[in-house]
Order: C-alpha cells, then structure tokens, then sequence
C-alpha cells in the first residue's frame, strides 16, 4: 500500500479576486474547477492545475477573509512548482521580476535548481527544476509558452517543533522513505527528506525541524494543508482502515465529488489528507470548459441560488 505522490495542495486567500489573476495571468495556471469549499459555502474554492487537470498538478485556494499568516514552525512552509530545464528558471526569473514582487536568484538545492518568489499575500513558492522527467499536459490559452509552464507540484516543505514525531507518521504508518538530508541556507537545521512511490520532485516532503521559532498561524498567504495521491478506491478505504487501527483520529471518508478524501494531522499539528486520483474535474464539466462557471457537486446543487448570491463575482 503506497501514496504515489503529491495529489494536491490547497491554501488561503483573502483577496480571490488578485488571486485568480496572479494564478491563471501571471503564472499561466489554467483555472480547471471554480467552485466552493464544501464545509462552507460562503467561500470559493479555486483550483489551478495543468492543462488537462491531471491529479499531482493541483494547486488550490480557499477564500477566505483572514488575517495573513503569522509563520513559524508546525506549518507547511514552502509549496514547490515544477518546471522544465534551466532555461525555463531563467524565463520565470525574468518574468516574475518584470511583474514586480519578492523573487529571489536561482539558486541550487539539494541537487536541484529552484527559484523562489512569493504571491502578492506572501504565499512562499519555489520554482524547482525537475528536469522534464515525464509527461507534461500545457494549456493552450495560457499566458505562458507551453515549454516554460508549470508542469504540477514538486517538494512540500514542512516545518516541525519535533522531527521524530513527524518522521514516525511518515514512515511507520504513511509507508514513505527517509531517502537523504541536505544543508539548506535558511534552514536551522538538516532538512530531512522523505519519498512516496517512486520518488522524485512530484512525491517528497522535505521537513525541517525548527524547535526555537514561534507556532505559526494560519492565515492569508499560508498553507492549510497537503494532500497525498491514492490511485484507486480499494487503497483509499485500506488507509481509513490503517489509521484508524493504528488509532490516529481522523475524518473518516468524506465524498468530495472529484476525488474521495481522508483527513488527518500529523503529531505537530499540520493537516495532511489521503486523496483518489479520481473520478476527476472533468466528472461535472467538459473538459474544454473546466473553470468557466461555478460548479457545485450535486449534494449542493439544490443551494446554488443561494449558495451563488453568497459569492463575490471574482470574474
């Protein structure tokens, strides 16, 4: 039994409408699914993702009006974003510099080249390398050439008050491998890395235990949670057996419609969720016109009028 890699990874906004212009404009991220955050409707929840909406490639928001982020440790620190080949870093240093905000150099870490920059509510991003290792699905009507597009997630950073806790879940009960360690600059200490499946940029978490910073707190600009890849139901309904034999509380299984979900925190407190790989954005909506319009599972249908007249048009 095996997560495959990152599914997704969803964070918060409090300013949707700048949002989906950075995302879809700025870094040429095609919008496959506007729709809302099924435990509270008052808010969207937008997901970008490649041009066929391929499960690994999702990065989400939800909406909502909060505080920005104050960080610290026991908090998902970084969210990386694969692209393809040096040349495309160089085009995205470019890029970000032109359209002005923090954006740092390209720099090499742990083997790999990465280039850091942050959203306009400080959502921490690294652009990383992954040597245009597999598919790539690009979107037509991007902003962005489709050889420099972002290709899906890559390394999760985490940021633990106690690596050992951390570690247990991640090997003893969720199956992942401690493959290394590595210096990073910003780091207090070594960074330990950990691979699901078959490893690489799309399947790590990278944890840094860092005991002496203040707990953070979510908020604008910051993480809510990771989400981890199952391929199929029969693994997904083994996993709500494990932990729940294993005694670690959870959600239980919950239908989110496009994929099937299990939620859980690990001991310091970040939540993580086990995802299917289907049924897919494409259950509800063309695939040619995933985005275009609010779409609600069909539990909320019967709500839409108002459900909808709850909702800030963000264009």
């Amino acid at each position: 039994m095996q997560l495959t890699g990152i599914h997704h990874l969803t964070a918060i906004s409090a300013k949707p409408r700048e949002n989906l212009a950075f995302y879809t404009g700025l870094l040429g991220m095609r919008l496959v699914k506007k729709t809302v955050n099924q435990d509270d409707v008052s808010a969207y929840h937008l997901f970008y993702a490649d041009g066929k909406a391929n499960p690994g490639t999702d990065l989400t928001f939800f909406d909502f009006p909060a505080a920005p982020e104050r960080r610290g440790t026991n908090s998902i620190s970084a969210t990386s974003l694969r692209v393809a080949g040096e040349s495309s870093l160089g085009y995205w240093r470019d890029r970000l510099r032109k359209a002005g905000g923090p954006t740092f150099e390209v720099t090499e870490v742990d083997g790999r080249l990465t280039l850091p920059f942050e959203d306009k509510e400080g959502q921490r991003l690294v652009l990383v390398d992954d040597g245009g290792i597999g598919s790539a699905s690009p979107w037509e009507k991007s902003t962005v050439p489709a050889e420099h597009q972002i290709r899906g997630l890559g390394p999760i950073v985490l940021n633990v008050h106690d690596l050992a806790r951390t570690a247990m879940v991640l090997t003893g009960v969720m199956n992942m491998r401690h493959v290394r360690g590595y210096a990073a600059a910003d780091a207090p200490a070594e960074v330990q890395v950990f691979a699901m499946g078959e490893g690489g940029p799309a399947a790590e978490l990278h944890v840094i235990e860092s005991r002496n910073s203040p707990m953070a707190r979510q908020g604008a600009g910051g993480v809510h949670h990771v989400a981890f890849r199952t391929p199929d139901e029969a693994q997904y309904h083994a996993w709500t057996k494990r932990l729940s034999e294993i005694g670690i509380p959870n959600s239980g299984e919950i239908d989110r419609f496009y994929f099937r979900s299990l939620y859980f925190r690990e001991p310091n407190g970040i939540l993580f969720e086990i995802a299917t790989d289907g049924p897919g954005f494409a259950t509800d909506e063309p695939m040619a016109t995933l985005g275009e319009k609010l779409a609600l599972p069909p539990f909320l249908e019967p709500r839409r009028a108002a459900i909808e007249a709850g909702l800030k048009p963000i264009g």
